[in-house]
């Protein structure tokens, strides 16, 4: 019994340790997810409500199943799903109810349309919605009603939960995802800001291989929130789509699409700058390192550089400005100038760790080149903006 005390005194802290990560790493549902939550459960009880009192129907399943299925992320969506959800629910009612009627058996009836409604939902190009054609086969047959009349209730009370739930979606709070495309405009940059402070740091200190690693598996992380940025521009394009809520939002800035162009630049030289000096920090790799001097000459380059990235974090979440726009072109300054004065140390070493440091050399001077304005003010977080909206 002391023993058995025991072990359980020692199950108790890991228990609550568990439960502890559990709660820690739990992501609570945002304002869009408890939005769209409760959108979708009006939508299924007013169709609900329609079909039990204008159609009288007994057990009103099909309306608010299509209701819930067409809340979508955008309207442009709703509309899209619409069409696709009544073709397939359709098409699972015909062929559950012929096969009924066929057969006379439930059972058999669902050993011929369950094969076709899958071979149906998979084959036609869908997506998701291709489930509802066996799904709705099945509520047919187990309602076991097959006539006719029967059939065309089901199908009329599918009308009503998709108009309910694409008119839902539309008029209540429709929904609208170009903040989230500035928030993703706002994180990159600021990324390549703390990559490059880390990386002048380092660069003006004796770094060893695992910081160097560190910092390259950190830029290769880079690319993934380019892809998320991408993917949230096209979201933000899709839900103004057929939206009749978005002029009532309030106006926001948003990144033109050349902004990411030079992004995507500025995120290649870092991982280009990044493998270098991994690579001549490793003790397995013949490229050897560029000496002391040269690295730490090369060091205010990248620290005027990661101030660049900052201010163009700052002007595209709080918008242009003449103070923020001056600190940056005095900064881009700096760096051209401490990119002159590293430029003297590639006739020193030899010819393996001119190598290095030469590609180190010819990585700054791109970035730079990547970060100064064009003509259009291109390489500003807010050059070609477009206006959106939230």
């Amino acid at each position: 019994m002391l023993g058995s005390g025991k072990t359980a005194g020692r199950r108790v802290p890991a228990v609550r340790e568990w439960l502890g990560a559990l709660v820690s790493g739990a992501h609570f549902p945002d304002r869009y997810q408890l939005v769209q939550s409760l959108k979708a459960a009006a939508a299924a009880a007013l169709a609900w409500a329609l079909t039990g009192w204008w159609l009288e129907a007994p057990m009103a399943l099909m309306a608010p199943w299509a209701a819930v299925a067409l809340v979508q992320g955008t309207v442009y969506r709703s509309l899209r799903s619409a069409v696709e959800l009544l073709a397939m629910m359709a098409s699972g009612t015909l062929l559950a109810a012929g096969a009924a009627a066929v057969t006379g058996n439930t059972m058999a009836a669902m050993l011929i349309a369950l094969p076709l409604a899958v071979l149906l939902g998979n084959w036609l190009p869908v997506g998701e919605q291709g489930l509802y054609a066996p799904t709705t086969a099945l509520f047919v047959l187990a309602y076991g009603t097959y006539s006719l009349p029967a059939v065309g209730h089901r199908l009329l009370e599918t009308v009503v939960g998709a108009v309910v739930g694409v008119a839902v979606n539309a008029v209540v709070l429709p929904p609208v995802h170009s903040l989230h495309v500035r928030t993703l405009a706002c994180a990159l940059p600021r990324a390549c800001s703390r990559l490059l402070r880390d990386l002048g740091e380092g660069m003006a200190e004796e770094y060893d291989e695992e910081r160097a690693e560190r910092w390259h598996r950190t830029a290769g992380e880079l690319p993934g929130a380019l892809s998320d940025l991408r993917a949230a521009r096209g979201w933000a394009t899709e839900s103004f789509r057929f939206n009749p809520g978005h002029r009532m939002r309030r106006s926001t800035p948003s990144p033109s699409e050349r902004w990411d162009v030079v992004w995507a630049q500025v995120v290649n030289r870092l991982l280009t700058l990044t493998l270098t000096l991994w690579e001549t920090a490793s003790e397995r790799r013949g490229l050897p390192r560029p000496p002391g001097p040269s690295l730490k000459a090369l060091s205010p380059v990248v620290c005027a550089a990661s101030e660049v990235c900052a201010a163009d974090a700052t002007v595209m979440e709080q918008g242009p400005d003449d103070d923020c726009l001056e600190q940056r072109a005095i900064r881009l300054a700096e760096a051209r100038r401490a990119l002159a004065e590293a430029k003297r140390h590639l006739r020193g070493p030899g010819p393996d760790a001119g190598a290095s440091l030469g590609s180190l050399v010819a990585g700054c001077q791109a970035l730079l080149d990547d970060l100064t304005p064009g003509e259009d003010g291109s390489a500003l977080s807010a050059g070609g903006a477009r206006t959106g909206r939230t």
